[in-house]
């Protein structure tokens, strides 16, 4: 028996007869069910709609329908904008964090949605970063830690999260890492052992990792590493031997 595919088509359709604009754009062809339309409960209908008369967005700043609100604050006129900081929906405050002049940004620095919070550090200007140092989410913090310049990443050495750390450990000066020497995260001080200045690497001889350990052995100048010739672990004898052997014999 030959099967037939059924089709149901689910686009949604709004009611153009009680659409405000069936005498003036539908009339027109400027508008088309199923594919440009304001009414219906479709974002990409919805912006079509807006793509092809932005000049209507302003009439949907208070639309009870939040993707409606959302897709219009897109298309509005930034001197628009600011009204919309306190919309009850999060998406609505994504678009706008995106869109705003940066003078605006700081009203959103405390908002409760965490993408808002992202773009905002995101985009703050770096000499106003530091009020979301202290940000309760830590994907937030870590974006203020790859933004911040180096030299005012102190606030963020400490952090609970060991992702805000090791971005600190990857971008801080060095001559300041001997404050991260003795992280809790075995990762973050293989990165600190890896860029810390060589003088200062006494400080992580004796840790308590052999992979630590390692990445001194592979910089540590003589008088360090001729200590490290009878460390705990065999492979870092091995490097340690051979580095040591290497510096004596150009000796």
């Amino acid at each position: 028996m030959a099967q037939t595919d059924d089709f149901t088509d689910l686009t949604p359709l709004a009611n153009c007869e009680l659409c405000v604009y069936q005498h003036t754009l539908l009339a027109s062809g400027t508008c088309k069910p199923g594919d440009c339309c304001v009414a219906a409960e479709s974002g990409r209908q919805i912006d079509r709609f807006f793509r092809a008369h932005p000049g209507y967005a302003a009439d949907y700043t208070q639309d009870d329908f939040w993707e409606r609100r959302a897709i219009a604050a897109r298309y509005l006129p930034i001197n628009q904008l600011q009204p919309l900081l306190n919309d009850p929906d999060e998406a609505v405050r994504r678009v706008l964090a995106y869109r705003i002049p940066l003078e605006w940004l700081m009203e959103l620095r405390n908002d409760p949605d965490r993408e808002v919070r992202i773009t905002v550090a995101d985009r703050l200007p770096e000499q106003q970063l530091e009020v979301l140092v202290d940000d309760p989410d830590y994907l937030v913090r870590v974006y203020v830690a790859k933004r911040l310049p180096a030299g005012r990443l102190f606030r963020l050495v400490a952090d609970s999260d060991n992702e805000v750390r090791r971005t600190v450990a990857e971008r801080i000066h060095s001559v300041s890492l001997g404050l991260m020497a003795n992280d809790a995260e075995v990762g973050i001080r293989r990165i600190v052992a890896q860029r810390i200045d060589a003088d200062d690497l006494t400080l992580m001889i004796k840790d308590a990792d052999w992979t630590v350990r390692y990445e001194v052995a592979l910089r540590a100048p003589p008088v360090l590493l001729q200590q490290m010739l009878d460390d705990t672990d065999a492979e870092v004898r091995l490097i340690a031997r051979q580095r040591w052997e290497a510096i004596t014999s150009e000796g």
